[in-house]
């Protein structure tokens, strides 16, 4: 991205207005159409630099961003302001808004746009996210990374490549890093297929956990770590997919058996939490004070003389809905005690899946589609909030788009939240950050900021799992690859 940087930087100098705003030109009504659209956005107070360019052909902009009496006037083919210029600008503005004039050029004539604004929130934003990084393709997944990304500027590196331990016979695929109260110290990935198992890092250090067990029906698969205890729970998930040749969700990823587990990180005692045949559980999550898991469920009961799992859940996938429940939970003694359900989805003929809990506990963020639990492939998936305190539950219009809306997560204060989002072109997931206000409205979500406007446009991967944390993970790459090709330490069950 550096060199990117580089090249649009000589760009700049080579084509600019001189870092001065035209006082001749045509004033027009309309916004600017600019790309990535952070027309009236509300934005953390230390976040990086918004650099955009126009989204229709010009020959040169000359943008100023403004509050008070300080500015950053941008010329060239991009706005690109000078990361200390904007540290300076929204530290006194915050809580105000800076105004945003646009002025482009055709043809030897000036335009002036209406002029828009960004809202410097006071709330700031974890300095820090993860995702893991994947082609959009259906077949190929061992060229993929986890990388983490300081949100403050545009600083991006490896926190692992899974190409470090894939052979040519023996592929790797990584997945569902996770981390305690977004403590990067703290965190775990799994690695499936060769030199497969759950990594843990905890408090420096490192180990390759070998979670199968005859007992369970796999290792662990979506994790969800206790706020406080050294405890994860998983689901356990028999999963499949099927392609679509005319279906516009392309790809369906479903489960034909899943359980709940819960492993204890000190100990290395696994145990089952949820293990219903007619039920399949998934994706747990822990309430921020400890005392409640939410999971989702299905209820679907096969024949007796069904051979076929998989394909019975395909004949039958449209018809699979499933519902937000929780379990009380004593972190004295561990125990959990039934279920309730929490959110009827199938009542609404509708499916519930990853159900996030805000850091206060007043929220519950889920994303609903029509059918099935892998909603980052549907897209009519939209993201939906209930309010735990009045029960109230409702779609969350002023964040969904179009296209899909799906994989999201709360910031350490609770006032962001990161989602997968395909809403620009319906086949490359994109991270977007909304402000989320004391009463559950959500402000208009951006895009994650790029020194190159353009990045996303010229990058051909997809983001999945974006995670908040409170730093970077420290640990190399290389040493969690070491771990890897070591042996697994073989859970106790009981």
């Amino acid at each position: 991205m550096k060199k990117v940087f580089s090249l649009i930087t000589l760009l700049i100098i080579l084509y600019s207005c001189g870092n001065k705003i035209p006082t001749d030109y045509i004033q027009s009504e309309s916004l600017p159409r600019i790309y990535p659209d952070y027309v009236n956005v509300t934005v953390p107070v230390n976040i990086a630099p918004l650099t955009f360019q126009m989204d229709v052909p010009s020959d040169e902009m000359a943008v100023r961003y403004s509050f008070a009496d300080e500015e950053i006037i941008c010329c060239g083919a991009q706005a690109l302001p000078d990361i200390d210029d904007w540290r300076r600008l929204t530290s006194v503005a915050q809580g105000q808004t800076i105004q945003v004039e646009t002025y482009v050029s055709n043809q030897g004539q000036w335009t002036r746009y209406k002029p828009f604004n960004i809202y410097i929130s006071k709330d700031s934003i974890d300095p820090y996210i993860s995702y893991r990084i994947i082609s959009p393709s259906y077949v190929s997944y061992e060229e993929l990374t986890i990388r983490q990304r300081n949100l403050e500027n545009y600083d991006e590196s490896v926190i692992y490549n899974n190409m470090l331990c894939t052979e040519e016979s023996s592929g790797q695929c990584i997945n569902c890093h996770n981390y305690q109260q977004y403590n990067p110290e703290r965190m775990q990935f799994h690695a499936r297929q060769n030199l497969g198992g759950t990594v843990i890092a905890y408090d420096g250090k490192i180990q390759k956990i070998n979670m199968k067990n005859d007992s369970i029906l796999s290792a662990g698969v979506y994790p969800t770590w206790h706020p406080w205890l050294p405890l994860i729970v998983y689901s356990t998930n028999l999963t499949h997919q099927t392609f679509h040749t005319i279906d516009p969700n392309k790809v369906e990823v479903f489960d034909t058996q899943s359980d709940l587990i819960a492993y204890d990180v000190e100990k290395n005692v696994v145990s089952n939490i949820e293990r219903d045949p007619n039920e399949l559980e998934v994706f747990p999550f822990w309430s921020p004070d400890g005392k409640m898991l939410y999971y989702c469920s299905a209820h679907f009961e096969y024949g007796d003389s069904i051979e076929d799992q998989a394909l019975e859940l395909i004949k039958h996938s449209n018809e699979i809905k499933y519902n937000i429940y929780r379990k009380t939970f004593d972190p004295e003694t561990t125990q959990f005690g039934p279920r309730e359900l929490v959110f009827a989805a199938d009542s609404l003929d509708k499916s519930a899946t990853l159900p996030r809990i805000s850091p206060d506990g007043r929220y519950l963020m889920f994303a609903l589609a029509e059918y099935g639990v892998f909603h980052i492939w549907h897209r009519d998936a939209d993201l939906w909030l209930l309010d735990l305190k009045t029960g109230e539950v409702r779609p969350m219009q002023e964040i969904n788009s179009l296209d899909t809306e799906s994989y999201h997560s709360w910031s350490s204060n609770g006032r962001w939240v990161v989602f997968s989002s395909r809403r620009y072109d319906g086949n490359y997931t994109r991270p977007f950050i909304s402000h989320i206000d004391k009463d559950g409205k959500g402000a208009k979500p951006f895009e994650l900021p790029c020194a190159n406007p353009n990045y996303h446009r010229e990058f051909m991967k997809c983001y999945n799992i974006p995670e908040f944390m409170r730093g970077p993970v420290t640990i190399s790459p290389q040493q969690f690859a070491d771990v890897l090709k070591g042996d697994a330490r073989p859970v106790e069950y009981k």
